[in-house]
């Protein structure tokens, strides 16, 4: 039996306790206790960081209303994918790493050094962002265990700009520096549901000189999931990847509490759909971006992300289920 569980919500209510994601049992990264890595196959870990958003802000505020959320969405059995996801698994709320407020290069060095730790333990990493510059940080400290990773990248953006306004970072430019910095293999890397508007004709250039592969949203709208999920796995192949989900990638119907909502996006159980296809690929990292709640007095956002991850822990079990097992 794995060693760190769910509360049992039919004899503890879900609207007691601490909030954590989907009642998980809590550890504080700076005071572990006995809390030991080889203990667990995932950590759940909030990145409230929204420094380098360039309009709309509040994705700081992420982690917590997914946390929130989780406690009505998140269940411990997937009946699509048939698993319990704690018969085979064990896993706790690793908290927030931290970062240094208005010093983007600070944070993300702190972002970097809390990830280091969690993917040099062999841990794989479910984290809540934050806007979507976070990424970087968190591949850096993945290439320091696993070297370059094949990039799965669910948005409405490309974020591969160079540069706003003479600086490096933003929300628009993580996967132009991870790329060039040789942190992702973007041969076998893809950007899918790619739709935003563009400043410049270039900008359409840019993935493409980088070596990405991408999906426009407005073709993948006249495909079948099998189809979609069939191009993502082509693309990966039985490399280690790294999936990371701009919670804008869903339709400002579905996800409204984001910072950049741009129509003709896709319906949560889509998305849901999609990702459950990709169950068998060698995925060592995932994360949630861009949920900013001031944007969505619903809570819908959050309950989409939240369910977005339950299925990321699900893919961890499932492949335990089954005994998938990779080359290291």
């Amino acid at each position: 039996m794995p060693k760190y569980q769910v509360k049992n919500s039919k004899k503890s209510p879900r609207f007691s306790g601490i909030r954590t994601f989907m009642r998980l049992e809590s550890v504080d990264p700076e005071n572990k206790g006995d809390f030991k890595f080889e203990d667990v196959d995932f950590v759940v870990v909030g990145i409230p960081f929204d420094t380098c958003t360039t309009f709309r802000v509040g994705t700081r505020m992420g982690p917590a209303a997914i946390r929130e959320s989780s406690a009505v969405v998140a269940k411990p059995y997937n009946p699509i994918l048939d698993v319990g996801i704690f018969e085979y698994c064990s896993g706790v709320d690793y908290g927030d790493v931290g970062s240094v407020p208005g010093y983007v290069e600070d944070s993300f060095q702190v972002i970097e050094d809390g990830f280091h730790e969690i993917f040099s333990n062999g841990v794989i990493p479910i984290a809540m962002g934050g806007d979507h510059s976070v990424t970087l940080p968190e591949l850096r400290a993945c290439y320091k265990t696993h070297g370059p990773v094949a990039l799965i990248h669910f948005d409405a953006h490309f974020d591969t700009v160079h540069e706003y306004f003479g600086k490096p970072y933003t929300h628009g430019t993580p996967f132009y520096h991870a790329a060039i910095e040789g942190l992702v293999d973007t041969s076998k890397s893809i950007q899918v549901g790619i739709r935003e508007g563009l400043y410049d004709i270039t900008d359409t250039r840019n993935s493409l000189d980088l070596g990405y592969d991408f999906m426009y949203a407005a073709d993948m709208h006249k495909m079948s999931t099998d189809e979609i999920i069939k191009r993502i796995k082509d693309r990966v192949g039985d490399a280690k990847a790294f999936l990371t989900f701009d919670i804008d990638f869903l339709d400002p119907a579905c996800a409204p509490g984001t910072g950049t909502p741009i129509p003709g996006g896709f319906t949560t159980a889509q998305a849901l759909e999609i990702i459950r296809g990709l169950k068998d690929l060698n995925i060592i990292g995932y994360d949630v971006v861009e949920v900013s709640q001031p944007y969505d007095l619903t809570g819908i956002t959050a309950i989409a992300a939240a369910g977005l991850m339950q299925e990321f822990m699900s893919h961890i079990a499932w492949k335990k289920k089954h005994n998938i097992t990779y080359d290291k």
